[in-house]
């Protein structure tokens, strides 16, 4: 009854055993019993620090569909462990499966296992594995006129996921996919577009550089200014950044030479464990 009790639940030895001697050798009421066990034990980890944890990625096998996560814990080692990666796994393709809005909205979703939220999936594995763990970032994106991709760093802290619109071959698409992952990871651009930069930080650029060419003769101030602003949006801006394998390039122009001109960069996202 302990083995059987632990093939299902995944709970140690002793616990099982435990659970069926308060419960009488019930297995149905010890398994509920445990679930209890491991919400009490949530609840008692919940405000615990959590500096460990990894960047995780789901794509479809027809790269049309791809979720990143971000999930933190306390220690590395248990970040290594399968059970972690099972719960990595199950939880990008609920969230690639299911779209949350934002990382509450993910808790409060239903959930396809034996708990009935993500929530209580989450603390069950808290209980589980004894750390306290949260989902503190997410991604999904959807392309059907391209592909999704992805990147996880060697120390599985960073990763990128991106959507890119191209009908060029999968060959092509996917090295160039990978490859601008890698560039997020390497430059990790704030923007997609200059619009997004706010008013704010665009006037005080302005004027940081207009004190700069004060000694410039006047007619040439302006246009001095606007290349410096240029090059302020090549470093923030990510069609305009250096390309990462030719810092020569820059991103737009890779993008049309490896995909063609009706190629666009539709979203990403980079998420990292700090």
């Amino acid at each position: 009854m302990v083995r059987e009790l632990r093939t299902e639940t995944g709970a140690a030895m002793m616990d099982c055993k435990k659970a069926l001697s308060a419960c009488d050798g019930d297995v149905q009421a010890a398994r509920d019993h445990l679930r209890a066990q491991g919400l009490k034990t949530a609840a008692k980890k919940a405000e615990r620090e959590t500096s460990e944890g990894r960047v995780f990625a789901w794509i479809s096998d027809d790269h049309k569909l791809g979720a990143l996560i971000a999930v933190s814990c306390e220690t590395d080692f248990v970040a290594r462990t399968d059970d972690f990666e099972a719960m990595l796994t199950s939880l990008a393709k609920h969230v690639a499966d299911n779209d949350p809005a934002d990382t509450a909205a993910l808790y409060a979703q239903d959930w396809a296992g034996d708990e009935p939220t993500v929530d209580e999936y989450i603390k069950q594995v808290i209980g589980k594995l004894g750390e306290n763990i949260k989902v503190i970032s997410l991604q999904r994106f959807a392309n059907a006129a391209g592909r999704i991709d992805s990147y996880i760093h060697h120390t599985d802290k960073m990763g990128a996921l991106v959507n890119v619109t191209t009908d060029a071959d999968a060959e092509k698409a996917a090295a160039f996919g990978r490859d601008l992952c890698i560039h997020i990871g390497f430059h990790n651009p704030p923007y997609m577009t200059r619009d997004q930069v706010s008013d704010e930080d665009v006037a005080r650029e302005r004027a940081v550089f207009a004190e700069k060419v004060k000694d410039k003769p006047e007619a040439m101030q302006e246009k001095i200014v606007d290349g410096m602003m240029s090059k302020f949006y090549g470093e923030v801006v990510l069609p305009e950044q250096p390309w990462v394998k030719d810092d020569k390039s820059t991103v737009t122009k890779q993008l049309k030479a490896q995909l063609g001109d009706g190629a666009s960069i539709t979203a990403f996202a980079r998420f990292d464990i700090a």
